[in-house]
This record gives C-alpha cells, structure tokens and sequence, in this order.
C-alpha cells in the first residue's frame, strides 16, 4: 500500500503510514494529528478488538495477546518508541490496559539459547558453553519480567536503549551500594538487615535515575525499578551459580539456576518496581528531597517490600518452601494495583489537560 502523502510503500492491511503517520482511513477524533511522527505507535492498540479493552485487570483479557500470531513488525514498532520524536504526548496516551505479548517470546527465546549451551556443556563435554549457560540462566527470567514491564508502561517514554543502560548500570551500582552496607554491617547480618540493605541500595539507585522528573509517573517507575532490580536478581544468580559450579556439581549448578529462575519475577525485580512506583507518586513534578522519603506513601511500600524480603531469606523457608510462592503472589498483587493506579494517573493527567480551564493572561 503506497502512502499518498509521502509515497512510502507500507505493508497491506495497515491504518497508518509507517513513514509520516497519514491516516488511511477517515478520522473520527478532530484533535488527532495525521502528521505525528508518534500517531502510528501511540494507537498499537487499536490492533486489539474492542471487546478486549477492559480498564479492570483481568487476566484473560491483560494477557490476551500473548497466544496471537504477532509479525515482525509489530516488534520493530514496540522497540522503537521513547526516543524524542517517538515518545507520544499524554494526550495520545490510551488509558486501557495495555496487552503485552512480546514478553512470552523473550522467553522463549532464552529458554532455546540456554537449551543449546546446555547440550553444548552436557552432550558435547564442551566447557566453553558454560560461562554462556550462566549468563543466559541468569539474565533470561529477570529480563523477560522487565520486558513485561517495559510494555506496560503506557506512557512509552523510556527508549529501550536506557532500559539495557539502567539494568547494566543499575544493577551493578546497587550491588556496590549493598556492599559497602554488607560491609558497615558485617557482625549484624540477618535477614532483617539484608533485606534492609538489599532494598535501600536498589531504591537509592532507582532514585539516582528518575530524580530529574523526566520520569516522573508511577508506570515509568515501575519499568525504571524492574530495570534495576533485574540487573540486582541477574548479578545475583549468576554469582551463586557460579559458587554451585565450584563445588564440582553441575547438578547443584542446574538446580540453583533453575530456582532462582522460577522465583525471580517476585523477587527482586518486583520489590524494585514497587518502591520505584511509589518514589515517582510521591516525588511527582516536585524537586527531589530527602524529606520525601518520609512520606506515609513510600515508606509504607519500602518497609513492606523489606518485610517481604526479610522472609523470603528467613530460615523458615528450609521447612516451609511455599513462603517463598505466597510472597511472590503478594508481590504481584501489589504490582498489579500499581498498575491500575498509574493507569488512573496517566487518565487524570489527560483530563486535567483536556478540561481545566487555562489561566488568564494578565493585562
């Protein structure tokens, strides 16, 4: 289908220009622009059927699209928003859920590259595939949890590029962080403590990144502390797996990556997201302040993520190992009410911008 504003040749069956944005089909709504570079992106999810736009969080309907058939370029066009011209204003923003899908097939993926470094390491006694064994092991649950994340983030205002940056970056400076406390602390360690430091140091840096108000909503907290928490949890198991392996078992080095794997999504990486979600509430368009941080609303969620944390690595969990499925649930529900109230915050933000009146210029 060529474009007859901008003569692209566009794939058939597409409602927008992929080039310029031009509209193949009438518009309905007057205050939508044609011409936006972002208009094809910002309206993904009018691919979806109506029937499927629930504002409820129901996961038949959240995770509706993730069976689908889904081409190429559907990829192409998630990656390649957040950047300056890509980057949708609110008033573009849907405020449905949105329906991820392109989390399933990271996985997927991981899951094949790490079934070939283990034929390489099992079949064909090649140890070369080992370093690659642990690193695709650690990274591919915890990265595939932050994809989930990245799509959820309805305000598409993080390029991807600063998504790798603040996992990179973000994960090996909150271990730092946690050292240095994990040092201070030597002679009074126990889960308390651990989890105390574990979570301020991933806080501290989540704050380090969202500081300037750039991303300044509880979705883009959500995607910045999952990116630094799947940077933490990756680090994390990828070390332990490591330690497994020198004890002379493969077995015990499978079994660590295989658990760690199985938790990592309630884990550090949603403990993150949590504390980063309500930072960005609180913090809002105001100036970063330490006298922040004592507000009911933040300080509530970092002791309860730092309980959590605390009884995940409680001694209780050699007897009951299920603690640590039910503190993953617990996790999850609170992430999905973050969700639902920063969809809220993106729709009032657009109401406010639709209907307050603007304020009279004085003569």
């Amino acid at each position: 289908m060529k474009c007859p504003h901008c003569v692209y040749s566009n794939p058939e069956g597409v409602k927008f220009c992929l080039n310029c944005g031009q509209n193949f089909s009438n518009r309905k709504n007057p205050n939508e622009n044609p011409n936006s570079l972002f208009y094809e992106f910002a309206h993904y999810v009018d691919f979806v059927p109506s029937n499927e736009r629930s504002v409820d969080p129901k996961f038949q309907n959240i995770f509706s699209r993730v069976f689908r058939k889904h081409s190429e370029l559907e990829a192409d066009r998630l990656f390649i928003v957040g950047t300056a011209i890509t980057t949708p204003k609110i008033e573009e923003v849907k405020g449905t859920w949105p329906k991820p899908w392109l989390f399933a097939r990271v996985f997927l993926i991981g899951l094949i590259a790490f079934l070939g470094m283990h034929l390489g390491v099992s079949v064909f006694q090649n140890i070369n595939f080992l370093p690659g064994l642990i690193i695709i092991g650690a990274f591919a649950v915890p990265v595939t949890t932050l994809i989930f994340f990245w799509e959820m983030n309805a305000p598409q205002n993080i390029a991807f590029y600063r998504i790798i940056y603040m996992v990179l970056m973000g994960g090996i400076l909150s271990m730092l962080v946690a050292l240095v406390f994990f040092d201070l602390l030597k002679h009074n360690l126990n889960p308390i403590t651990i989890g105390i430091v574990e979570e301020l140091a991933k806080v501290i840096t989540v704050i380090w990144f969202v500081r300037n108000r750039k991303y300044r909503y509880m979705l883009n907290g959500l995607l910045v502390g999952a990116a630094v928490g799947a940077g933490f949890a990756a680090f994390e198991t990828a070390g332990y797996a490591l330690r497994s392996l020198l004890t002379g078992s493969f077995l015990n080095l499978y079994s660590t990556i295989l658990w760690r794997g199985i938790l990592a999504p309630g884990g550090h990486v949603a403990w993150a997201a949590l504390t980063g979600a309500a930072f960005c509430k609180i913090q809002g368009n105001d100036k970063f302040d330490l006298s922040l941080l004592k507000k009911p609303t933040f300080f509530l969620v970092f002791m309860l993520v730092v309980s959590m944390h605390a009884l995940w690595d409680a001694p209780i969990n050699t007897r009951f190992p299920f603690i640590q499925i039910i503190l993953m649930i617990v996790s999850w529900f609170m992430v999905f009410l973050m969700i639902r109230m920063g969809l809220k915050e993106v729709a009032n933000q657009k109401w406010r911008i639709a209907y307050e009146p603007t304020q009279p210029t004085q003569p």
